[in-house]
């Protein structure tokens, strides 16, 4: 009459029809996430007590007047919009998954997929853009020109369409009009 597996529950449970948390409950897809503010604090930040490691990874802190603080660990997969150098005091952009576990402490931690450095002129992106070259947000609507340069994270040339994937994208003015529209100067693609 009772079910041996749960005593608590009286009626029978196909473990098989219920979903695991861990393989269908996560979302696989990345989901990026930005946070801006200015560049507090830098450091090494060692992952694990190898030795190998010690060295290649960084603590950033940045401090926003809107959302406090709030770290970011740079790996050596980061990747660095126009390969700048980030130093204290420089106003940031950096982007994280969001979909990502993050853990539970006070000022947030996010491993950091791109960053960076704010200027004037252009403004930065990361999204996943669908083959009609639209954000996932349905924001920013892309119009790939003979100037875009088209390339990769290890910067070589990327002669495919760019639909259907998680772009870095820097470009300039936008339309009014809904979706924004714009010609990126540069898309990064990441593979």
């Amino acid at each position: 009459m009772y079910n041996n597996q749960f005593p608590c529950c009286p009626y029978y449970m196909n473990q098989a029809d219920y979903y695991s948390f861990n393989v269908k409950w996560r979302n696989k897809t990345q989901k990026f996430a930005d946070f801006s503010g200015t560049v507090t604090r830098i450091e090494d930040f060692n992952p694990s007590q190898n030795d190998t490691s010690a060295g290649c990874y960084k603590l950033m802190s940045l401090e926003s007047k809107d959302k406090g603080p709030v770290n970011f660990v740079i790996s050596p997969e980061t990747y660095f919009v126009d390969h700048e150098v980030i130093k204290v005091g420089d106003n940031v952009t950096g982007f994280y998954d969001a979909n990502a576990p993050a853990i539970l402490i006070y000022p947030p931690q996010y491993p950091a997929i791109v960053m960076a450095k704010d200027t004037d002129f252009q403004d930065v992106t990361v999204d996943y853009f669908n083959n009609q070259l639209i954000s996932s947000n349905g924001d920013l609507k892309l119009n790939i020109d003979l100037s875009t340069y088209m390339i990769l994270t290890n910067n070589q040339p990327f002669n495919r369409y760019p639909g259907n994937r998680n772009l870095v994208v820097v470009y300039g003015p936008t339309t009014k009009s809904i979706p924004a529209q714009t010609t990126p100067f540069k898309i990064i693609v990441l593979c």
